[in-house]
């Protein structure tokens, strides 16, 4: 009777798939959806991640680029950095 625990479990886990049992997709996140926006004087980049809107990058046409970050859902902090971790390379810049 004792042997009958440890046996079912086993054969339980033997038959779930494989790639339930080490489920690494659902743990890394999603690379973000990006919206270009352009106004007059302004190029707005919206960066949003599993559809949540995360930050806002703003370039002017006279100033330092800076970002916008929700707050409490309706108002946004300027950041001067993004506090987003997305990989990007710079091959050429002149």
């Amino acid at each position: 009777m004792r042997h009958i625990l440890p046996v079912s479990i086993l054969l339980t886990l033997l038959t779930l798939p494989i790639h339930s049992i080490f489920a690494q997709d659902s743990v890394q996140p999603a690379e973000p959806q990006i919206t270009i926006r352009h106004d007059n004087n302004e190029t707005f980049y919206e960066y949003r991640v599993n559809g949540i809107l995360k930050e806002i990058k703003v370039i002017p046409k006279i100033g330092p680029t800076y970002y916008l970050i929700p707050s409490d859902g309706t108002n946004f902090i300027r950041e001067d950095q993004s506090q987003l971790l997305v990989p990007s390379w710079v091959l050429f810049k002149w």
